[in-house]
């Protein structure tokens, strides 16, 4: 698993994707090592009670997870999606149909050894994917579309930096160990495995989530594999970032919303990806924080970056109650 060979006509077609499987794994991983890490303390802290009493009710689980979670990720549930899918349930259905002996040797190859008895009966692909549903149900999906475009403004913005570096530049920084070496061969860490081909014609996905981890790797050969990496931490910080109600109310809260945000530098296209709102909307609300020197800009290539001034620190400082 260290060294891929991937040909250049693969690594061109290949694309950035959005999963909602693999942000629900990233989550069954936050709250069972006990490490918030991107996504924030908060999220943490309200769904880690109810985590330990699931697991606390559900002996099987507890196993499971104490048994998956360690060595490697198990294959079948954490494959890549697909073109089609319409969200995390289509995901999850290719959890389900999972053979059971084929699940029972991915968990024997994630652990790294002998599969406890009570994982390896039929059922197991089937618990499985309840659990992933219990965590997708009680901890993601009513603040999916706001953290989906958390993952949408991360592809934007290494798109963008694809345009001007090219896929050298933007591999390199998605997390460590990775590098492209050229020659066809990507550098996924430096464990020292057999070289895997990847198929002239497979797909390639490199995927974003809230994850602690480095990342991860998937696949469901021969034909699609994924690079899961974590998502841009300037990026994934805006998770908790809900401007503050004083704020809101002082400027609009479309406007202390992109004030809120811009701690650190963003383009219009990561602010429209990061907030919902159309470019016009968030174009038009730039100009007038602009203009009321709360923000400055400045290039960076081809983008536009924007970022507080320190008027617009001390405003958003003050709102929130730290300043």
């Amino acid at each position: 698993m260290g060294l891929w060979h991937v040909g250049v006509e693969t690594l061109v077609r290949s694309r950035f994707a959005v999963s909602a499987l693999t942000e629900t794994v990233a989550a069954l991983i936050k709250l069972h090592h006990g490490d918030p890490g991107a996504g924030g303390r908060g999220w943490f802290q309200a769904h880690a009670p109810a985590y330990r009493r699931m697991l606390a009710a559900d002996p099987f689980a507890a196993r499971f997870v104490a048994t998956a979670l360690g060595r490697w990720l198990p294959d079948f549930m954490v494959t890549p999606p697909e073109d089609d899918d319409r969200g995390f349930h289509d995901e999850l259905r290719r959890v389900r149909r999972t053979p059971p002996g084929v699940a029972v040797a991915h968990l024997a190859t994630a652990a790294g050894g002998e599969v406890p008895a009570e994982l390896r009966g039929p059922d197991l692909p089937d618990r499985v994917a309840d659990l992933l549903d219990w965590i997708w149900t009680n901890t993601l999906d009513a603040d999916w579309p706001r953290r989906k475009r958390i993952l949408e403004a991360d592809i934007v913005a290494r798109t963008e930096r694809l345009s001007s570096g090219g896929w050298a530049a933007v591999i390199e920084d998605m997390r460590p160990g990775l590098r492209w070496l050229g020659d066809g061969s990507l550098r996924i860490n430096a464990n020292d495995y057999p070289p895997r081909d990847i198929a002239e014609g497979a797909q390639l996905l490199f995927i974003p989530a809230t994850t602690v981890r480095y990342g991860w790797v998937a696949w469901e050969e021969p034909h699609r594999y994924a690079l899961i990496y974590p998502c841009s931490g300037i990026l994934a910080d805006a998770v908790d970032h809900t401007p503050p109600q004083a704020l809101s109310r002082l400027i609009g809260p479309v406007r202390a919303h992109i004030l809120t945000l811009l701690g650190s530098p963003k383009s219009t296209t990561q602010l429209v990806a990061l907030t919902g709102y159309g470019l016009g909307s968030v174009g038009g609300h730039l100009r007038v924080l602009l203009d009321a020197g709360l923000l400055r800009r400045s290039r960076s290539g081809r983008s536009v970056l924007y970022y507080r001034t320190p008027s617009g620190d001390l405003l958003a400082e003050i709102a929130s109650g730290t300043g």
